[in-house]
């Protein structure tokens, strides 16, 4: 069954950064767009690097490895050599906490 964890505080993930934490066994990206929080898994699809090495460009996650690129809300792969999506998690901030959603 799916809980929701905190992950961290808002504090950790300020708007334009990336953060990673392990959160119920999984590594995870806590992405800050533009004062939104998103979760995604903590590596690229293309070859397996942590995307928390990498940066918020003009609103996606870009793995810095190699400049693939994903939409922080589906996950998406947008951007060349990434052709599959990255999985996604739920977020909520609650009181300047960040909880994930994990099964």
């Amino acid at each position: 069954m799916a809980e929701w964890v905190k992950a961290a505080s808002l504090d950790d993930c300020s708007e334009g950064c990336l953060h990673g934490v392990e959160v119920g066994g999984e590594r995870i990206v806590l992405a800050n767009v533009d004062g939104d929080v998103y979760a995604l898994e903590d590596q690229c699809s293309h070859q397996d690097f942590p995307l928390s090495d990498g940066n918020v460009e003009d609103g996606k996650v870009e793995c810095i490895h190699h400049g693939a690129r994903f939409d922080p809300a589906t996950g998406k792969a947008l951007q060349l050599p990434a052709i599959t999506p990255v999985r996604t998690f739920p977020v909520e901030v609650r009181a300047g906490e960040i909880y994930v959603q994990v099964e």
